[in-house]
């Protein structure tokens, strides 16, 4: 880690800089538009990766309730839309023009005021980044200024994202239910249905990504990234040096969810839909599994880790319908035995190492070959 909190190291530079050629250039040139349409599904799930890295990773936060502000932040998105969708002109045939479809049929008459905001995409768009922080915060400072943490926090998040569920589904006259907000067509008159309005959502969503994680990089490096790392190791030393602990996990807690909500946002605008099967429990620990295998210490490894998992999940479910669950649970076990860093823990331990050397001996010998001006001087 950089002791210089204004720059980052070569090394993550350059990893950025591969990933960015990888989403940017190689998939866009190698997969078809369906595709890539799942990779960008993949990428909206690394921005939770990313705030489970400060919060889980740096923080010694573990969170399994991300799915809460994932959701969040796609519900945002998907009000918006789904105003837009409801416009008198093709809601006629409702019983109540101008509504979302599930509330005529819920026999709801009027726009509820927590949708009438929403009409603004500016609006829409402050909410996916003021309203997880607003919830983080309260759940934040309920449990950590009380020093609720651990195994116990990590239980309620995951009863918060059950309760959210439970919530959304019985109230389906004003969230849609089970079914949750679906038939998403178009983002200020623009139609995001299309192949083409697809792949310019999948460089608006890397470039997002890419913009986090340099965000990310630089909470890392700051002197409050290294007060979360002495807190995850020695918080009563941290607590006693006169910091207080539980607002920087506040920040972490808001900072993670902030990032999820964005996740979130993404998600409904390349899929099209929001529905609570994204907020529940077991979406919730299915983004933990991402930041384990990627490496719950490493930002670029985590994004990977998301790819890796997904991808793995797509082929399994595709060739192995029955089993792919069983195959999922059996990577992340062998990845926590055998590799507990994750794949940015391999290539630390056993491929970084190795180019290093690889690349100091190739420069060592290349210095050797190159004759000293003092030995070409002719003798007088």
């Amino acid at each position: 880690m950089s002791d210089n909190p204004r720059f980052f190291n070569r090394s993550e530079l350059l990893g950025v800089l591969v990933l960015a050629v990888l989403l940017v250039v190689v998939l866009p040139l190698s997969v078809d538009i369906f595709r890539l349409n799942l990779v960008a599904k993949y990428l909206s799930y690394s921005f939770v990766a990313i705030g489970l890295v400060l919060c889980w990773g740096y923080a010694g936060i573990l969170s399994l309730g991300q799915g809460v502000f994932f959701g969040i932040g796609g519900y945002c998105m998907a009000m918006f839309l789904k105003l837009e969708a409801s416009s008198a002109a093709n809601t006629k045939i409702q019983s109540t023009p101008g509504i979302p479809d599930f509330m005529d049929w819920n026999q709801i008459t009027a726009l509820p005021s927590f949708w009438q905001p929403f009409h603004s995409l500016a609006f829409a768009i402050v909410a996916i980044f003021v309203l997880p922080a607003i919830f983080a915060f309260i759940v934040g400072a309920a449990m950590f200024k009380r020093r609720v943490g651990g195994v116990y926090f990590a239980i309620i998040t995951q009863a918060i994202a059950a309760i959210l569920t439970i919530l959304i589904v019985g109230q389906q006259g004003y969230t849609g239910g089970i079914n949750g907000i679906t038939d998403l067509r178009t983002l200020e008159g623009w139609d995001i249905r299309t192949d083409h309005a697809k792949l310019i959502l999948y460089f608006v969503e890397v470039a997002c990504l890419i913009a986090c994680i340099f965000a990310a990089l630089i909470i890392h490096h700051s002197k409050l990234g290294r007060i979360l790392v002495a807190m995850r190791e020695k918080e009563d030393r941290v607590r006693f040096s006169g910091y207080s602990v539980a607002n920087f996990k506040i920040f972490a807690f808001c900072a993670a969810a902030v990032f999820a909500a964005i996740g979130g946002a993404m998600f409904t605008l390349q899929v099209g839909f929001m529905s609570p099967s994204f907020v529940g429990i077991v979406p919730s620990i299915e983004m933990v599994i991402y930041t384990a295998v990627g490496g719950r210490q490493s930002i670029l490894g985590a994004v990977y880790g998301t790819l890796l998992v997904n991808a793995a999940k797509t082929s399994f479910s595709e060739s192995f319908p029955q089993l792919w669950l069983l195959g999922l649970g059996s990577l992340f076990i062998a990845v926590v035995l055998a590799f507990p860093n994750g794949l940015a823990g391999i290539w630390r331990d056993h491929v970084q190492g190795q180019f290093e050397r690889w690349s100091a001996s190739r420069r060592a010998r290349s210095g050797a070959s190159k004759p000293r001006v003092a030995d070409n001087v002719p003798a007088e």
